[in-house]
């Protein structure tokens, strides 16, 4: 049977996302490959060529079960990060409500400048 992790090339993923996408996009290709080997491998068992080893398929299974976990995980991670963007919309929305425009531009800056103080 095939090797699981080396079975075509890595496609070349733009260096400018974050790496939870850039993860997340290579587990979305590892788990594509491991379906194509098992669907390949079993198209070959139906057509009589040879049998699917059940040691590698067991294999291939486990190492698709961990993929979708770890992706269900980062995209959990993510839901998290999205929530927390919209309060952090919502808490610059009430703020700007309440204060007036001059008192709204000074907040701004000063969290513009602890922003650059802090690196972020």
């Amino acid at each position: 049977m095939t090797d699981l992790h080396n079975a075509a090339p890595r496609a070349v993923i733009s260096p400018g996302l974050p790496d939870d996408q850039r993860r997340l996009i290579e587990l979305d290709d590892d788990i594509a490959k491991i379906r194509t080997q098992i669907a390949t491998a079993d198209l070959a068992r139906q057509r009589g060529q040879k049998p699917i080893d059940p040691d590698w398929f067991h294999r291939a299974r486990t190492a698709l079960r961990h993929l979708c976990r770890e992706r269900a995980e980062l995209l959990a991670k993510g839901t998290g990060r999205r929530r927390r963007e919209k309060l952090k919309d919502a808490l610059i929305g009430v703020l700007r409500e309440r204060h007036d425009p001059e008192t709204w531009s000074g907040i701004l800056a000063e969290a513009q400048a602890r922003s650059e103080r802090e690196g972020l």
